[in-house]
């Protein structure tokens, strides 16, 4: 029988387990935009998987979202991603969307982002495609641009349901972007697409005019 959910314990399971001497090296590869406890991701999988192996879940999806924004709070980035760890544990509905939009938008990052669009997110928006991608849809316009590079991204793993109208229709809106995570999403979106339908992504590239990374990146691996 599991016991009750409990933070502190959780935050001292991973606080234990840091290493002070790989910290530093693990915050410099994130460009020093968070502090590390030091803990690196195979052990940090094993930790989590052991914690939720025997703790329940907050109680209410109320109770679970308090949780995941307590723990982006904390300082350490390993707590971040307990975070979206706890957030993969749920039965995410369209109806949380804004909520993970807020979790893209609190200390963004590649790391996080990429945790969260072609996994949670995909997932929630293929379960309710009409209304996800409607959602999906104006993340392509959004300000933001972690927002705009979830909504390229969500469909990653989507593979012979990928839409691909949406998937060119949100590329062309971001196509001029200058920003190197836009750029590098639109590849490899469409280098991913293409293991799925070629023809369609090297017609896409030859017809469009994209920038040189996107478009390097999206033939990466057609012949």
């Amino acid at each position: 029988m599991k016991i009750k959910w409990d933070r502190p314990t959780l935050i001292k399971l991973l606080t234990d387990h840091g290493n002070q001497e790989k910290a530093p090296a693990m915050a410099a590869y994130m460009k020093n935009h968070f502090p590390f406890l030091g803990i690196q991701s195979p052990l940090r999988a094993d930790l989590l998987k052991q914690y939720f192996s025997i703790h329940e879940l907050p109680e209410g999806v109320q109770g679970v979202w308090e949780e995941v924004f307590a723990l982006l709070d904390l300082t350490e980035r390993e707590f971040h991603y307990a975070a979206i760890a706890l957030m993969g544990k749920m039965k995410l509905t369209i109806e949380d969307l804004d909520r993970i939009q807020r979790v893209i938008e609190t200390k963004s990052w590649w790391d996080s982002v990429d945790s969260i669009a072609p996994t949670i997110l995909g997932n929630v928006v293929k379960k309710e495609r009409t209304g996800g991608e409607e959602v999906m849809k104006r993340w392509a316009q959004s300000e933001n641009m972690w927002v705009v590079r979830a909504s390229i991204l969500h469909q990653l793993k989507y593979k012979a349901e990928t839409n691909e109208a949406l998937l060119f229709d949100t590329i062309e809106r971001q196509k001029e972007s200058d920003e190197f995570f836009i750029q590098k999403a639109i590849g490899w979106s469409l280098r991913e697409y293409a293991k799925t339908s070629p023809n369609s992504v090297r017609t896409f590239v030859e017809t469009t005019d994209l920038k040189p990374l996107s478009r390097r990146e999206a033939l990466k691996h057609i012949k």
